[in-house]
């Protein structure tokens, strides 16, 4: 069991450092089939999810790709909209959600695909109030989906800001810290965390991460882009699916 735990640590790492996603979408399900049930499996996940999105945003830092203070503000936002995700969830039917989160994905997704790279010598400056809203709305949202909020903060800095491709990646992974570690406490002090095989997969994590990180550095933003682009499209292809099949 440890080593299977060992292998999908590593390649869901992987993906969270190349894509800039929190990984949980893959994670729990890959958990559900080695054996867990659902509850211990979100616990694992969430506990990978802080040490990849940690260490992830550290190794980003340091090559430059990451705005620490832009990061920041939407995290912060993100915090603050998650707050509000229990009243939407009481006020808005799970039907209604769906197709919500299918339209913002679909709409991000095409605006991505005909994103412009920005010119890297220019600066581009986004207002504080700007990123802040852009977390908090995301954070309400993505949070009363059950997913991290990366999925869909990626596209929409890129496709409809106009930030750059590398470092909407970074800021997607970044985002991931303050939902984990909320997360985090919030299922440690219920009880929904096994420690112990959390932190195998956490650790084995990190190397994937560190692999796929640097993976995403040598790939060009037209090839990062288009596996990006099958990411999102997968993505939106099985919500679709369980909206129409349940």
């Amino acid at each position: 069991m440890e080593l299977s735990l060992i292998v999908v640590g590593a390649v869901i790492g992987a993906m969270s450092g190349f894509f800039g996603i929190g990984g949980g979408t893959m994670l729990v399900p890959a958990l559900i089939f080695l054996g867990f049930d659902i509850k211990t499996a979100v616990g694992i996940s969430v506990t990978q999810m802080v040490f990849s999105s940690v260490y992830g945003s550290w190794l980003n830092y340091r090559r430059g790709k990451l705005n620490l203070q832009e990061g920041t503000l939407i995290g912060v936002g993100g915090f603050v909209g998650a707050l509000g995700s229990g009243w939407l969830l009481k006020v808005v039917p799970d039907i209604a959600l769906e197709v919500a989160f299918v339209g913002v994905v679909a709409l991000a997704l095409y605006r991505f695909f005909h994103a412009v790279e920005p010119d890297p010598s220019l600066e581009h400056d986004l207002p504080a109030r700007v990123l802040f809203g852009v977390g908090a709305g995301i954070g309400l949202f993505a949070i009363s989906m059950g997913i991290g909020g990366s999925v869909l903060l990626t596209p929409i800095l890129v496709g409809i800001l106009h930030y750059p491709l590398k470092k909407a990646v970074s800021a997607g992974l970044f985002f991931v810290v303050f939902s984990s570690v909320s997360g985090l406490i919030s299922l440690s002090v219920t009880g929904h965390i096994d420690y112990y095989h959390g932190v195998i997969v956490g650790v084995a994590s990190l190397l994937g991460v560190q692999a796929g990180i640097r993976l995403a550095s040598k790939t060009g933003n037209a090839k990062h882009k288009n596996a990006l682009i099958v990411l999102y499209t997968v993505i939106l292809a099985l919500m679709l699916k369980k909206i129409f099949l349940g």
